[in-house]
């Protein structure tokens, strides 16, 4: 791919005689949607570990960007200041404080924990945390405490706030769990339109929501890669039926 923004080439990790990841390579463009698919087990936590730093591998290399940056030099915290973003499963919010604060405190370079207790807004930021907000679908709720959210505003409003951080590479794990189906619906949404303008890596069980993102499907077994392609074809593919979809 002429526009690669991550490349994965040949990487190994193994965890007290276990190999996690076997000879794993991956190249994610930009803009792109990806979903991750694959049994527990299958590497994919490992493999979101080893981008953003958390995780070593024995061998192999992770570069990015168009100057081919080698990330496996780089702390966790250099490798987030080079656009790397990473949601988890479960939603890190801060809960006594407003949508619109949690906002403000994620705006690139311009907001800290101390800044958000003497907040003073100004029309930039106030139109940015707007912006943001509309882009989540939480613009009605910016005054609302973010403790009382529902799960899936939860889980929309860290999304915000990864935005607001304008990050490259987004890495979701597993948006959709415990979200009603209209949440789901509106995540969706929420993650095609990011991708239009970034690298989106979506880790995820749910085929439902796999189809409905309609994009490319990386499928992992034991630590490498399976299958590639629209979900149809790899879902097509006997192997893949075979280890993971058990029909």
């Amino acid at each position: 791919m002429n526009n690669t923004l991550l490349e994965v080439d040949g990487v190994s990790v193994t965890f007290d005689g276990f190999r996690a990841i076997n000879n794993l390579s991956i190249q994610i463009a930009e803009p792109e949607l990806r979903a991750i698919i694959g049994p527990n087990g299958a590497g994919k936590t490992t493999f979101m570990d080893i981008i953003t730093g958390k995780t070593r591998p024995d061998e192999g290399k992770v570069i990015w960007g168009e100057r081919n940056i080698s990330l496996l030099k780089m702390s966790e915290s250099q490798i987030a200041q080079q656009g790397i973003g990473r949601k988890f499963q479960k939603p890190t919010v801060f809960e006594a404080q407003t949508v619109r604060e949690n906002l403000a405190m994620a705006l690139k370079n311009k907001r800290g924990p101390f800044d958000v207790l003497f907040f003073r807004s100004n029309p930039s930021i106030e139109g940015e945390i707007v912006e943001l907000a509309e882009e989540i679908g939480l613009q009605d709720a910016l005054d609302t405490p973010s403790g009382i959210l529902s799960h899936g505003q939860k889980q929309w409003l860290e999304i915000g706030m990864l935005l607001a951080q304008d990050p490259r590479l987004l890495l979701v794990d597993e948006p959709a769990a415990g979200m009603t189906q209209a949440e789901r619906e509106q995540t969706t949404e929420i993650l095609v339109r990011a991708a239009q303008t970034r690298a989106v890596v979506v880790v995820e069980h749910d085929m439902e929501f796999v189809r409905r993102l309609n994009c490319k499907v990386t499928v992992l077994h034991e630590g490498s890669v399976l299958a590639e392609g629209s979900l149809d074809h790899v879902t097509a593919n006997q192997t893949v039926i075979d280890v993971y979809l058990g029909r």
